[in-house]
Parts: C-alpha cells; sequence; structure tokens
C-alpha cells in the first residue's frame, strides 16, 4: 500500500485539507531555520550519504542492517507505543530508512510537524527545503502495534552537510499502562469506532505520557498494551496481562529488556481498567470478584515492588480514573496504601475525575488526556526534590 502524507501548516499557510498522494506533499512552515516549500518524499537512489548519530526513545532490539550502511548500519525494531527517533545536523536536507512500517509515523522539524506518513512503504526517505541551518529532526510512532513490530533504520545527511551532537535529556519518565496510556482512539470525534478507526485515530504522540515529558523536556517511554490488566484483560480475553509482557522488548518475549542507561526518575502507573470494568464469566480462575480483588492486589503490588527494585529513589504515581463505580480506584489505592505501610515513601496514589471518555469505545479525548497530563505535572511539581534523584 502506497503512503500518503498529511501535511500540517502553519500560519503562514492556508488551510490544506488532507489528501492521499503515493509519496508526497508540500509545508509551509514559518519557525525560524524552516523555508517554505518542505517536502517528505521517497526517494529511488538516494546520494552519497553519512550516518547521523540518533537519540530514540521506548524500547529497540538493535540488529545488523546490511542493506542499510549509510544509515549506521543498525536496524532498531520497536513494539511497544510511544517509540521515536531524533538527531541534528546541519544543512538543507536530510533522509531516514524506514523498514517493515505498520504504522503512523509523524516527521518533526525543529519541533513542528511537518508530515504524518501512514503505513509507509519500506525504503529512503528524503526531507528536503530546509534552510541551511542546525536542526533537530524527529521521527514520532503514533500508532499501537500489537500485532507485530516496526523497524526503522536510522537518519543520514550528504556529504557536504554536517552532524551535530544532539544532547541527551537528563531527565526520564516511564509510563506504564492500558489503552488510557496508549492514546487509544483519542483523536476520535465519536464514541463509535471500527476496529481500523481505532487504529487510524490513536495518537499516542498527544496522549497524556509524551505531553507530561514535553512539559519537562524528558526522555519517555511508553510501556502500554491496550485491553491488558494487571491479572485479568478486557472481558477476560486470554493474552498476556502487562506485568507477564513487561519484562520483554518485544511481545513475542524472545529478549528481556534490560538497558543500564534508563533510570527514570518519576515512573507513572495505571493500570485496573481492564481488570474490572466488565463482569466475570465462567471458565475464569475467579470464581468472585473478592478473589479477583485479592489477586490483583497481590500481583499490582509485587509488580510495583519490582518497579522499586530497579529504581529505588524514582517518584511512582499510581493513578486511576473514576470508573466501573469507583472499583479501579478503590482496589488500586489499597495498593499503594499497603506499600506506603511497608515504608515507600516515593509512591503516591491520585484517581483522576471528570473526564469525558468521548473519544472511541468511550476512551480518554484530547482534553481527557490535557486534564490527565496537568494533574500529574502538579503532583511531580509537588515534589521538586525528584529530578537530584
Amino acid at each position: 500500500m502506497q503512503p500518503y502524507i498529511e501535511i500540517m501548516l502553519t500560519l503562514a499557510c492556508r488551510s490544506l485539507s488532507k489528501a492521499l498522494l503515493p509519496l508526497a506533499l508540500s509545508a509551509c512552515l514559518t519557525s525560524a531555520g524552516l523555508a517554505a516549500p518542505i517536502s517528505v518524499h521517497e526517494v529511488a537512489q538516494p546520494p552519497v550519504l553519512h550516518p547521523l548519530a540518533m537519540q530514540t526513545g521506548g524500547r529497540m532490539l538493535l540488529t545488523r542492517a546490511s542493506n542499510a550502511v549509510e544509515f549506521g548500519g543498525e536496524q532498531y525494531t520497536s513494539q511497544w507505543p510511544g517509540s521515536y527517533f531524533r538527531a541534528a545536523f546541519r544543512g538543507r536536507d536530510v533522509y531516514f530508512r524506514v523498514g517493515k512500517a505498520h504504522e503512523i509515523l509523524h516527521i518533526r522539524v525543529d519541533g513542528q510537524k511537518i508530515a504524518t506518513l501512514v503505513k509507509p512503504s519500506p525504503g529512503v526517505y528524503e526531507v528536503d527545503g530546509l534552510s541551511d541551518a542546525h536542526h533537530i529532526v524527529g521521527v514520532y510512532v503514533a500508532t499501537e502495534s500489537q500485532a507485530a513490530p516496526n523497524t526503522f533504520d536510522g537518519f543520514a545527511i550528504p556529504a557536504l552537510e554536517k552532524a551535530l551532537r544532539l544532547p541527551r535529556p537528563k531527565r526520564q519518565i516511564e509510563f506504564i499502562g492500558d489503552s488510557y496510556t496508549v492514546g487509544y482512539g483519542n483523536l476520535s470525534p465519536t464514541r463509535a469506532c471500527t476496529t481500523q478507526q481505532v487504529w487510524a485515530r490513536t495518537d499516542d504522540t498527544q496522549a497524556f505520557g509524551p505531553l507530561v515529558a514535553r512539559h519537562y523536556h524528558a526522555a519517555y517511554q511508553v510501556d502500554a498494551i491496550s485491553g491488558r490488566g494487571v491479572v485479568r484483560n478486557y472481558n477476560g480475553f486470554a493474552a498476556d496481562t502487562v506485568p507477564e509482557a513487561y519484562p520483554y522488548t518485544l511481545f513475542n518475549k524472545q529478549q528481556r529488556y534490560e538497558n543500564p542507561a534508563w533510570k527514570p526518575q518519576v515512573i507513572v502507573v495505571g493500570l485496573g481498567t481492564n481488570d474490572f470494568t466488565t463482569k466475570l464469566h465462567a471458565g475464569e480462575p475467579w470464581k468472585t470478584r473478592d478473589a479477583l480483588h485479592a489477586d490483583y492486589e497481590a500481583t499490582y503490588a509485587k509488580f510495583l515492588k519490582k518497579l522499586r527494585a530497579r529504581d529505588p529513589h524514582a517518584l511512582v504515581i499510581v493513578w486511576a480514573a473514576d470508573v466501573a463505580n469507583g472499583e479501579v480506584a478503590t482496589e488500586a489505592s489499597k495498593v499503594v496504601d499497603h506499600l506506603q505501610g511497608q515504608g515507600d515513601k516515593n509512591l503516591v496514589f491520585v484517581e483522576i475525575r471528570g473526564l469525558q471518555f468521548h473519544a472511541c469505545n468511550s476512551h480518554p479525548t484530547l482534553q481527557d488526556d490535557k486534564t490527565i497530563a496537568q494533574r500529574l505535572i502538579e503532583i511531580i511539581d509537588a515534589h521538586p526534590g525528584v529530578w537530584r534523584r
């Protein structure tokens, strides 16, 4: 399937409707360092290129890519949502290589979204039309990829341009959760959505996690899976729960995730919606609601203890929305109270009320994401020493 590119215009341009094109459209940008027109398009025969050092966000499996030597020779495979890739350079254009990508990618230059690629064909893409200046380019994954991972091969520039060092953020935040954390269907103007519409209307870059991270100029991970819970998935369907999938780089569970450089000062966890928003069915392991509560509380506490053992000084925020007649918040708060009673003083619980849930299948809207983000920011700001840990 050929990609289509949705170009986002700034105030210098007239409004432009979405268009389906095989390769690219141009955009006008007025921010400093960006010149019009800017084009993002696939190229069949790129010039001689030199790889750019790259920063990545999210869990990545690195393998050698012999067909992408000009992009650094490594292929980055990711499946958890919220992955992103960034690099800095001085020049007029930059190239990136996409591998297998059943996803939506936002392309940003100097903080401005200049294009969106939907299910882009594997190949080399060029961003040109830039002014001859310092630039930061980013490729951000907006969609969820439960079915299969996606690959990205890196950035490169022509011979006469200059690679620049991109300062590494000192702050790190991790967001663990379910569809609320993913940003499931948050672009939707309606609650009724088909499966395809859910996919197309999900934008993790505008979910509350990345909003909070951008507020603090922090690197972030979004370790969340729609439909999954602590001990029980939505309506009892069989699949790994979040605590079961969490230790691994990809959902096939073939490689445990290990990254000594990942030491988040803040960890935000929101789990329980899928455990409690549907009735128990015959054949499930829990005969009563009380049995489900007990299993949830014990498993959630064990999961949070593992996070604490990995990051002893992190501020851990457990949150819940006021759904399922308060059952989620009640159970999550019990877990936090128990761990606080055992001496964890850097663990807090917050129930976030007043969300609209008007997006796909009664999920948080973009406004809800902003509300959640603001509440989390208030909590983090109430712990001013967190970034010194």
